[in-house]
């Protein structure tokens, strides 16, 4: 286990105790759901899992030496709601306000995002002014990605894909992604499980 030196443990300790329980007290009297979100990316040449050869012989898999990959961002509830968004390259401040205003409507709500810098760009401020009625945007503390169950999310998504024969085009990593998702978004109570991992029991 890991824990980042940058990382603050009274603001963890705020978070847990006070900020979250007062945002999702807020959400449920006002009837909004209260979604947590996070970015992560795969590329064709992370393979995982398990597979064999003769005794006495490393495991070859063989992967293009082209290398391409995609990035999602999603967010979950632990009402077993699942929202995403694959799109090419890093995360800017154009795609946040796409994939919200895609999202909104469904689970809809106070967004709890982590600190990376693109989450407080500027050119967000007008949008989120916009549409505050719909959407609100909460941070968690910096340098603790242990607290989002969407970290939990992300590693089934790669442990899924990459265990997977690697992808020979864009075309099948992107479809290897978006089945994944189209799968695990059927499952409310997959969805929920995330929640029992015990960083993130408290979101629960």
């Amino acid at each position: 286990m890991r824990r980042a030196a940058e990382q603050r443990p009274e603001l963890v300790r705020k978070w847990r105790e006070e900020v979250y329980p007062a945002i999702k007290r807020r959400a449920e009297l006002e009837g909004r759901g209260h979604p947590l979100g996070d970015e992560t990316g795969l590329r064709n040449d992370d393979v995982r899992g398990r597979s064999f050869a003769k005794r006495g012989k490393t495991p070859v898999v063989r992967v293009l030496n082209k290398r391409f990959g995609r990035s999602i961002i999603s967010t979950i509830t632990n009402r077993g709601q699942m929202r995403w968004m694959v799109f090419k390259g890093a995360l800017d401040a154009g795609d946040l306000p796409d994939f919200l205003a895609r999202s909104r409507g469904k689970a809809q709500g106070v967004p709890h995002l982590d600190n990376l810098p693109v989450h407080h760009a500027k050119v967000l401020r007008p949008w989120l002014e916009k549409h505050k009625e719909r959407i609100e945007l909460f941070f968690m503390p910096g340098y603790s990605p242990e607290l989002n169950p969407v970290e939990v999310a992300n590693a089934d998504l790669k442990k899924n894909v990459t265990s997977a024969p690697p992808p020979r085009t864009e075309e099948q990593l992107v479809e290897n992604i978006l089945a994944h998702y189209r799968s695990v978004s059927k499952k409310p109570k997959h969805i929920k499980s995330y929640f029992g991992h015990p960083d993130v029991r408290y979101a629960a």
